[in-house]
Protein backbone atom coordinates (compact mmCIF):
# COMPACT_ATOMS: atom_id res chain seq x y z
CA UNK A 1 0.00 0.00 0.00
CA UNK A 2 2.97 2.46 0.85
CA UNK A 3 5.05 1.82 -1.72
CA UNK A 4 2.07 1.89 -4.37
CA UNK A 5 1.31 5.36 -3.33
CA UNK A 6 5.25 6.62 -2.86
CA UNK A 7 4.90 8.27 -6.13
CA UNK A 8 1.46 10.06 -4.98
CA UNK A 9 3.12 11.50 -2.09
CA UNK A 10 5.76 12.82 -4.31
CA UNK A 11 3.02 14.71 -6.87
CA UNK A 12 1.40 16.11 -3.49
CA UNK A 13 4.53 17.73 -2.54
CA UNK A 14 4.69 19.63 -6.16
CA UNK A 15 0.78 20.09 -5.66
CA UNK A 16 1.64 22.02 -1.83
CA UNK A 17 4.43 23.60 -3.58
CA UNK A 18 2.61 25.35 -5.51
CA UNK A 19 0.01 26.33 -2.96
CA UNK A 20 2.42 27.46 -0.89
CA UNK A 21 4.03 29.85 -3.76
CA UNK A 22 1.09 31.41 -4.62
CA UNK A 23 0.17 32.59 -1.27
CA UNK A 24 4.20 33.98 -1.57
CA UNK A 25 3.41 35.39 -5.42
CA UNK A 26 0.26 37.24 -3.74
CA UNK A 27 2.13 38.99 -0.97
CA UNK A 28 5.09 39.46 -3.39
CA UNK A 29 7.54 37.25 -2.33
CA UNK A 30 8.00 36.21 -5.60
CA UNK A 31 11.53 34.71 -5.15
CA UNK A 32 10.19 32.56 -2.88
CA UNK A 33 7.30 31.42 -5.46
CA UNK A 34 10.02 30.94 -7.74
CA UNK A 35 11.93 28.59 -5.40
CA UNK A 36 8.93 26.39 -4.60
CA UNK A 37 8.83 26.05 -8.52
CA UNK A 38 12.37 24.96 -8.37
CA UNK A 39 11.70 22.43 -5.41
CA UNK A 40 8.34 21.23 -7.76
CA UNK A 41 10.37 20.37 -10.47
CA UNK A 42 11.79 17.82 -7.97
CA UNK A 43 9.11 16.57 -7.04
CA UNK A 44 7.64 16.13 -10.39
CA UNK A 45 10.40 14.39 -11.84
CA UNK A 46 11.04 11.94 -8.99
CA UNK A 47 7.43 11.20 -9.37
CA UNK A 48 7.04 9.82 -12.56
CA UNK A 49 10.49 7.96 -12.28
CA UNK A 50 9.44 6.03 -8.88
CA UNK A 51 5.97 5.14 -10.50
CA UNK A 52 8.13 3.65 -13.70
CA UNK A 53 10.82 1.98 -11.09
CA UNK A 54 8.23 0.26 -8.83
CA UNK A 55 5.95 -0.54 -11.34
CA UNK A 56 3.03 1.20 -9.97
CA UNK A 57 2.34 3.56 -12.46
CA UNK A 58 -1.88 4.41 -12.52
CA UNK A 59 -4.68 6.58 -14.19
CA UNK A 60 -5.39 8.60 -10.80
CA UNK A 61 -1.66 9.02 -10.83
CA UNK A 62 -1.85 10.25 -14.10
CA UNK A 63 -4.35 12.71 -13.29
CA UNK A 64 -3.17 13.64 -9.61
CA UNK A 65 0.12 14.92 -11.55
CA UNK A 66 -1.75 16.89 -13.88
CA UNK A 67 -3.65 18.69 -11.24
CA UNK A 68 -0.81 19.34 -9.23
CA UNK A 69 0.84 20.76 -12.18
CA UNK A 70 -1.86 22.91 -13.18
CA UNK A 71 -1.27 24.62 -9.79
CA UNK A 72 2.26 24.75 -9.66
CA UNK A 73 3.20 25.06 -13.49
CA UNK A 74 -0.08 27.26 -14.86
CA UNK A 75 -1.58 29.18 -11.64
CA UNK A 76 1.89 30.13 -10.11
CA UNK A 77 3.64 31.18 -13.09
CA UNK A 78 0.86 33.26 -14.44
CA UNK A 79 0.06 34.85 -10.93
CA UNK A 80 4.25 36.01 -10.86
CA UNK A 81 3.81 37.03 -14.35
CA UNK A 82 0.71 39.31 -12.61
CA UNK A 83 2.91 40.94 -10.11
CA UNK A 84 5.37 41.60 -12.80
CA UNK A 85 3.22 43.21 -14.92
CA UNK A 86 1.28 45.28 -12.01
CA UNK A 87 5.25 46.39 -11.09
CA UNK A 88 5.33 47.70 -14.43
CA UNK A 89 1.77 49.52 -14.82
CA UNK A 90 2.23 53.58 -13.88
CA UNK A 91 -1.29 53.43 -11.91
CA UNK A 92 -4.19 52.19 -10.81
CA UNK A 93 -6.53 52.95 -14.41
CA UNK A 94 -4.15 50.55 -16.12
CA UNK A 95 -4.34 47.23 -13.39
CA UNK A 96 -6.71 45.81 -16.20
CA UNK A 97 -3.46 44.97 -18.86
CA UNK A 98 -2.37 42.38 -16.14
CA UNK A 99 -5.10 40.30 -16.34
CA UNK A 100 -3.62 38.92 -19.70
CA UNK A 101 -1.16 36.91 -17.74
CA UNK A 102 -3.77 34.68 -16.52
CA UNK A 103 -3.81 33.26 -20.39
CA UNK A 104 -0.91 31.37 -19.36
CA UNK A 105 -2.89 29.33 -16.62
CA UNK A 106 -5.55 28.80 -19.30
CA UNK A 107 -3.19 27.31 -22.08
CA UNK A 108 -1.68 25.30 -19.19
CA UNK A 109 -4.55 23.57 -18.77
CA UNK A 110 -4.93 23.20 -22.61
CA UNK A 111 -1.74 21.70 -22.71
CA UNK A 112 -1.96 19.26 -20.02
CA UNK A 113 -5.48 17.93 -20.69
CA UNK A 114 -4.40 17.34 -24.62
CA UNK A 115 -0.78 15.38 -22.77
CA UNK A 116 -3.34 13.05 -21.39
CA UNK A 117 -4.94 11.96 -24.63
CA UNK A 118 -2.54 12.48 -26.94
CA UNK A 119 -0.78 9.12 -27.56
CA UNK A 120 1.74 10.57 -30.10
CA UNK A 121 3.62 12.18 -26.52
CA UNK A 122 5.20 8.88 -25.45
CA UNK A 123 8.51 9.69 -26.99
CA UNK A 124 8.39 13.02 -27.94
CA UNK A 125 5.98 16.11 -26.56
CA UNK A 126 3.90 18.47 -29.01
CA UNK A 127 4.11 22.16 -27.64
CA UNK A 128 6.62 23.28 -24.32
CA UNK A 129 6.33 20.70 -21.69
CA UNK A 130 4.34 23.37 -18.55
CA UNK A 131 7.37 22.60 -16.34
CA UNK A 132 9.47 24.29 -18.53
CA UNK A 133 7.41 26.84 -18.87
CA UNK A 134 6.97 27.84 -15.63
CA UNK A 135 11.08 27.07 -15.41
CA UNK A 136 11.45 30.25 -17.50
CA UNK A 137 8.95 32.15 -15.79
CA UNK A 138 10.31 31.43 -12.32
CA UNK A 139 13.89 32.84 -13.85
CA UNK A 140 13.02 36.28 -14.31
CA UNK A 141 12.20 37.87 -10.90
CA UNK A 142 15.59 36.27 -9.90
CA UNK A 143 17.08 37.67 -13.25
CA UNK A 144 15.47 41.09 -12.08
CA UNK A 145 17.44 40.37 -8.26
CA UNK A 146 20.74 39.24 -8.55
CA UNK A 147 21.48 40.57 -12.68
CA UNK A 148 22.61 43.95 -13.97
CA UNK A 149 19.79 46.08 -13.32
CA UNK A 150 19.50 46.85 -17.44
CA UNK A 151 17.59 42.93 -17.40
CA UNK A 152 15.05 44.78 -14.68
CA UNK A 153 14.01 47.59 -17.37
CA UNK A 154 13.98 44.61 -19.55
CA UNK A 155 11.57 42.42 -17.68
CA UNK A 156 9.61 44.87 -16.06
CA UNK A 157 8.13 46.41 -19.16
CA UNK A 158 4.52 46.43 -19.97
CA UNK A 159 4.52 45.69 -23.82
CA UNK A 160 7.53 42.64 -22.95
CA UNK A 161 5.88 40.94 -20.50
CA UNK A 162 2.13 40.92 -22.59
CA UNK A 163 4.22 39.62 -25.77
CA UNK A 164 6.34 37.04 -23.79
CA UNK A 165 2.71 36.06 -22.31
CA UNK A 166 1.29 35.37 -25.57
CA UNK A 167 4.24 33.39 -27.15
CA UNK A 168 4.80 31.40 -24.08
CA UNK A 169 0.69 30.38 -24.22
CA UNK A 170 1.37 29.35 -27.82
CA UNK A 171 4.44 27.65 -27.29
CA UNK A 172 2.25 25.85 -24.77
CA UNK A 173 -0.47 24.16 -27.30
CA UNK A 174 2.20 24.83 -31.12
CA UNK A 175 1.40 21.45 -32.70
CA UNK A 176 5.40 21.01 -32.99
CA UNK A 177 7.38 17.51 -31.64
CA UNK A 178 9.73 18.41 -28.79
CA UNK A 179 12.94 16.49 -27.38
CA UNK A 180 11.68 14.67 -24.58
CA UNK A 181 14.43 13.07 -22.86
CA UNK A 182 13.11 9.80 -22.47
CA UNK A 183 16.16 7.35 -23.59
CA UNK A 184 15.34 4.09 -24.89
CA UNK A 185 18.98 3.68 -25.27
CA UNK A 186 21.93 5.49 -24.12
CA UNK A 187 23.88 5.02 -27.47
CA UNK A 188 24.60 8.11 -29.97
CA UNK A 189 22.66 7.28 -33.12
CA UNK A 190 18.77 8.25 -32.43
CA UNK A 191 19.66 10.53 -29.20
CA UNK A 192 21.89 12.75 -31.30
CA UNK A 193 19.85 16.18 -30.34
CA UNK A 194 19.09 14.77 -26.36
CA UNK A 195 22.65 14.55 -25.93
CA UNK A 196 23.74 17.86 -27.27
CA UNK A 197 20.64 19.36 -25.82
CA UNK A 198 21.76 17.99 -22.53
CA UNK A 199 25.86 19.22 -23.03
CA UNK A 200 24.76 23.04 -24.04
CA UNK A 201 22.81 23.20 -20.98
CA UNK A 202 25.47 22.66 -18.96
CA UNK A 203 27.89 24.96 -20.59
CA UNK A 204 25.11 27.39 -20.79
CA UNK A 205 24.60 27.53 -16.85
CA UNK A 206 28.46 26.97 -16.09
CA UNK A 207 28.29 30.61 -17.91
CA UNK A 208 25.61 32.29 -18.03
CA UNK A 209 24.09 30.91 -14.39
CA UNK A 210 20.51 32.29 -13.87
CA UNK A 211 20.39 33.96 -17.54
CA UNK A 212 20.97 30.71 -19.41
CA UNK A 213 17.45 29.64 -18.07
CA UNK A 214 15.33 31.53 -21.09
CA UNK A 215 18.22 30.70 -23.60
CA UNK A 216 18.23 26.95 -22.34
CA UNK A 217 14.09 27.31 -23.41
CA UNK A 218 15.13 28.88 -26.77
CA UNK A 219 17.65 26.37 -27.38
CA UNK A 220 15.41 23.73 -26.90
CA UNK A 221 12.78 24.54 -29.29
CA UNK A 222 15.12 25.51 -32.02
CA UNK A 223 17.37 22.16 -31.71
CA UNK A 224 13.32 20.09 -32.00
CA UNK A 225 12.98 22.58 -35.00
CA UNK A 226 16.55 21.05 -36.47
CA UNK A 227 15.89 17.38 -35.49
CA UNK A 228 12.20 16.94 -36.90
CA UNK A 229 13.44 18.83 -39.78
CA UNK A 230 16.74 16.01 -39.75
CA UNK A 231 13.88 13.38 -39.54
CA UNK A 232 11.96 14.28 -41.95
CA UNK A 233 14.67 14.39 -44.23
CA UNK A 234 15.97 11.07 -43.32
CA UNK A 235 12.36 9.80 -43.96
CA UNK A 236 12.57 11.38 -47.62
CA UNK A 237 15.73 10.09 -47.97
CA UNK A 238 14.24 6.61 -47.21
CA UNK A 239 11.40 6.64 -49.89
Amino acid sequence: MIRRNLPNALTCGNLLCGCIGVVEAFHNNLVISCILIGVALVFDFFDGFLARLLKVSSAIGKDLDSLADMVTFGLLPSIIVYQLLMQSIPDLFGIWKAYPAFIIAIFSAIRLAKFNNDPRQSDSFIGVPTPANAMLVASLPIIILTEDPFWKEIIVNTTNLLILSVVMSFMLVMEMPLIALKFKHFGWKGNEFRFLLIALTVVLILTLKILAVPAIIILYVILSVVDNVTKKNRSIGNI
